[in-house]
């Protein structure tokens, strides 16, 4: 008999596997993988691999297309974001990134770049 779990089973298939604290999801890197593959990454490196994460979050929510341009240095609330829809983004990365973000720093300087400096600062010293 197969596990109604196995990825095998084409029951299975799409469905989430939580092991512990660490979700799998077919196609998905599981959260520790992502996280040591960034922290492995040099400074320059690790900052545009957060930036892309971070842009590709901030375009769903915005419902922007992957071809459109967002500019980094621009308000998000100018943008059209929401403080409900920036919660959203916020608990996004904490999960993908296994790290807390402060709400000061999403709301004191609110553009892209501050983020993904904090970011990428953040995983450096974890």
């Amino acid at each position: 008999m197969t596990d109604r779990l196995d990825p095998a089973n084409p029951a299975a298939r799409g469905r989430q596997r939580c092991v512990s604290r660490r979700c799998l999801h077919d196609g998905m890197p599981p959260v520790d993988s992502t996280i040591e593959r960034l922290r492995d990454l040099p400074r320059s490196e690790l900052a545009e691999e957060i930036e892309t994460i971070v842009l590709e979050k901030f375009k769903v929510v915005l419902l922007m297309d992957d071809s459109e341009d967002l500019p980094l240095d621009v308000s998000y609330f100018d943008l059209g974001l929401t403080s409900l829809r920036l919660t959203e983004i916020r608990q996004s990365l904490e999960q993908l990134l296994d790290l807390s973000i402060n709400v000061n720093v999403l709301f004191n300087e609110p553009t892209i770049a501050h983020l993904v400096d904090h970011l990428t600062q953040a995983i450096q010293e974890s």
